[in-house]
């Protein structure tokens, strides 16, 4: 899959093209319908398929400080695209600038100078444009001028999450926020993940006889709520069974939130310094302080065996 960051990166001779347009974080079940329907409609007409997204969020440029939580960065999202059989990304440099693009201009310049869109594939409540302005009405209407079709596709899928609202971005950041991961799953069709450089801690886990990989996560990450989860440590190309601690370790009156993952039944493993991520499969339970050690200890060790148990009967399914 190509990845280009700007207008300026596609390359001079792009022909037509097949376009799916949004911010598309975490690319979850309703965003992978839209994005499929995109793929297998540019293999019909025999040309490429392009997903356009922004960065930063545009939320963040058009009102400053109100940046979302991030389901996926954007190195994680074109590894999801290409999964989908994407055959390329564009990464458009959200600026205040562009911000104020108008939806005809904002045609113009992506659509139809740039990516020579044949078919722009979009969901029901798309808008672009300077203050959201263009629609798929208008979006239409200037596929009718430029030559371009326009399919709409229902990305609302729904569930069991969230008591059935439909699934999106913003329900899959809460469900993430109140530690609900199971729930995040369920829409994003895979365990919600966090990222980021192994650093060294307290170290007060490989005193205790569980060492874990205090994670340095990437700025804006969605982090689960405070608690113990079962999951993965993915470290170069290898997936160990983990138990996570999200919180500032109570125990040890610690203020600094941090995401740590006990890889379960490994030793001797140095992580530091390494790029890693985090899947989180089940919440196993709340974060808690202990009267003693021991019971720290005891409460640990029943961690691990409950992730375990969650993990082997997730891979059994």
């Amino acid at each position: 899959m190509q990845r280009w960051r700007g207008l300026e990166d596609i390359p001079e001779d792009w022909g037509r093209s097949v376009v799916t347009i949004g911010s598309y974080d975490g690319v979850h079940r309703g965003h992978q319908l839209i994005i499929k329907h995109a793929v297998d409609r540019a293999r019909e007409l025999g040309v490429p398929s392009v997903v356009v997204t922004f960065d930063p969020h545009p939320s963040e440029v058009v009102r400053p400080g109100s940046h979302p939580p991030l389901l996926a960065p954007h190195h994680r999202r074109a590894e999801l695209c290409a999964d989908l059989g994407v055959d390329a990304l564009l990464i458009l440099p959200f600026t205040t600038e562009f911000s104020k693009l108008s939806p005809a201009d904002f045609v113009v310049k992506v659509l139809v100078d740039k990516l020579h869109a044949k078919a722009v594939v979009e969901g029901p409540n798309f808008r672009f444009g300077h203050k959201a302005a263009g629609n798929v009405a208008f979006l239409r209407e200037q596929g009718e001028t430029y030559d371009f079709e326009v399919e709409v596709v229902d990305l609302y899928v729904s569930g069991e999450a969230g008591g059935g609202e439909p699934f999106s971005s913003t329900l899959t950041r809460r469900l993430v926020a109140e530690g609900d991961v199971e729930g995040a799953r369920e829409i994003l069709g895979r365990p919600h993940r966090v990222e980021g450089i192994v650093v060294r801690g307290a170290q007060r886990g490989r005193e205790l006889g569980f060492p874990t990989a205090n994670v340095e996560t990437l700025p804006h990450t969605a982090i689960p709520a405070d608690g113990v989860y079962a999951g993965w440590l993915h470290v170069e190309g290898e997936a160990m069974p983990a138990a996570i601690s999200v919180g500032t370790n109570p125990q040890f009156d610690g203020t600094e939130r941090t995401v740590e993952a006990y890889a379960i039944d490994r030793v001797g493993l140095d992580l530091y310094g390494l790029h890693v991520a985090v899947d989180f499969l089940a919440y196993v339970r709340g974060m808690a302080k202990f009267d003693s050690i021991e019971a720290l200890l005891e409460a640990i060790a029943d961690d691990v065996k409950r992730s375990r148990e969650l993990i082997e009967a997730y891979d059994g399914e």
